[in-house]
Order: structure tokens, then sequence, then C-alpha cells
């Protein structure tokens, strides 16, 4: 079984936080980083710059957003648009691969995951991705899994492309990535049967990835207060 991981940030956002990932970075599987402009960090890995359709996207929209970051980020569609990107053009650069993983940049890692445990507890043949749900809430897609083999995944990514491609994710409630995520998920379960697996916590609230049988391997610092603290408080070895 081959794996793919994949995540996105740029020079500041790397400055910020995300040197925390590319140091603790475990896993034994390829990583792709896609950003928004080549640069050099220590050690080999695979800088891809965000293809034409996302800066065509980010161009479009940049100043749509007139709310508070933190506040307001439901409405903020341009700030979560590089994830999708990132993740649909991975999708079509890929080859040979039987799983693709996307996780946050602002990502801490300890105890390296294993394909063992990805069959066991994140994969099924019939399966078509693995997500972290919080119930009625919108799901937490700091980590999302996709079956590459699986006849709906591409379909899929073709269909989150078009919402920021067409503009169509300003036709929602709101707008960040993890609505659309779920949106799309949803659409493919109740129209073609698509199974998926939610590995969310069965609290279904607060740290949802702490919760979760993720909670041991890595560790997701959701927020400013997090980030500088350097840990979240809900995680435990």
């Amino acid at each position: 079984m081959k794996i793919l991981t994949i995540t996105t940030f740029n020079e500041k956002l790397y400055k910020d936080y995300a040197y925390r990932f590319i140091k603790t970075y475990n896993w034994p599987f390829d990583l792709k980083i896609y950003t928004e402009k080549l640069f050099k960090i220590e050690g080999k890995y695979d800088l891809i710059e965000l293809n034409d359709d996302c800066k065509k996207f980010i161009d479009i929209n940049k100043n749509k957003f007139t709310g508070d970051p933190i506040e307001d980020y439901r409405k903020d569609g341009v700030r979560f648009s590089y994830k999708v990107y990132a993740v649909t053009q991975a999708a079509i650069d890929i080859k040979n691969y039987d799983i693709l993983i996307w996780i946050d940049a602002d990502t801490v890692f300890y105890k390296p995951l294993t394909i063992d445990f990805i069959k066991d507890h994140l994969y099924d043949k019939n399966k078509m991705m693995t997500y972290l749900g919080r119930g009625t809430r919108y799901s937490e897609c700091g980590f999302l899994l996709w079956n590459l083999k699986h006849k709906d995944t591409q379909d899929y990514f073709k269909e989150m492309k078009k919402m920021y491609d067409e503009n169509l994710i300003y036709n929602e409630n709101e707008y960040h990535d993890s609505y659309i995520w779920d949106l799309i998920r949803k659409k493919f379960e109740r129209e073609r049967g698509v199974l998926n697996i939610d590995i969310g916590s069965r609290k279904r609230q607060g740290h949802v990835q702490a919760e979760s049988i993720l909670g041991k391997f890595f560790d997701h610092l959701k927020g400013p207060e997090r980030k500088k603290l350097g840990r979240s408080w809900e995680f435990k070895l």
C-alpha cells in the first residue's frame, strides 16, 4: 500500500508555525508541500507551486472577506481555498498511490502513523474517505484521508474543485473548506450511496482530533493560543 501525505503553507506560515511540522514529521510516507511561492527549507522536500486555478480564484475573491479573521472565519472563502486546491491538484498529479492524506500545517507529530494502523482503523476498500466528524457540526478537516482506488474519489475531487473554480461556495451558508468538504461528501452519500468512515470522537465537541484515535499520533495546534503554547492542552501522549 503506497501512501502520500500533503499539506500547504507559504514562507510566512512556515516561520510562524509550519517549521514545527517539518521538524517533527515522522510518518513513513512520501510528503508533498503545496505553496504559493517556492522557497528553501532545510532538508529535501517536494515543494510544488499552487496551480493557476487557485491563483485565479484568489485574485477574483481576495477582497470579498471584510470580517474578523477569528470571529468570522466561516465567511472567509479565500483563506481556506489553498487546502482544496492542494488536494485536488495532488489528485491530478500523483500516480500509483493507494491513499492520499491531507494534514494541516499547524501540526506537531509524535508517534508515527503506520500502514497497519491505517488498514485497521482508517481504511476500507469499499469506503471513499475517512474524516473527523463532529455530529451535527461541520467536520474537523485538519486531517482527511481518501481511498484513491474507490470508483467515486476522482469525481469527488472534481466536484470540490468546481465549487471553487465557479465560485459556487458563495451560494452556501458558510464558505470555509470544512463546510464545503462536508457538503460534497453528503451529496455523494445521498446521491451515489457512497460509504465513508467517521472517526470523530464520541464527545463530538471540543478538540475532536485530540479526542479521537489519532490523538496519540499528532497534535493539531488549532487557533492562536495553541500555536503560541506549542501544544494543545487537550493532547495527551
